[in-house]
């Protein structure tokens, strides 16, 4: 397994989430971004976690609410991939893929994309 520090894989997720257009960023509402070592342990694969109310399904009902939350996977990500390189490729992916989440892309529509 690839070792990283944890600052060092939380700097990925922030450069990934630089590369989010502004205009994309701008509308983003009520989301936070958290690194974690490992995912729920009925799925130790998973890479990254949205949860929350995506934008499209958000009505005038929607205030005071917790943040969205995506949580992206360190363990998981480190034994998946074979180089720091496979690192910053799919941290992006990652970032994206709950991103898209966010703005209520289904995973299904993602992997059409190329994002899945």
């Amino acid at each position: 397994m690839l070792q990283m520090t944890r600052e060092e894989f939380e700097e990925l997720v922030s450069e990934a989430l630089d590369r989010i257009p502004p205009e994309l960023t701008r509308v983003m509402d009520n989301v936070a971004v958290f690194v974690e070592d490992e995912p729920p342990a009925d799925d130790p694969e998973l890479l990254g976690l949205y949860e929350g109310t995506p934008l499209t399904e958000r009505g005038e009902w929607y205030a005071g609410v917790l943040p969205d939350r995506i949580s992206v996977y360190m363990g998981p990500t480190l034994r998946h991939c074979g180089s720091p390189e496979e690192v910053v490729h799919e941290v992006s992916v990652t970032v994206v893929h709950e991103v898209a989440h966010h703005f209520g892309i289904e995973d299904a529509r993602l992997h059409e994309l190329g994002w899945g």
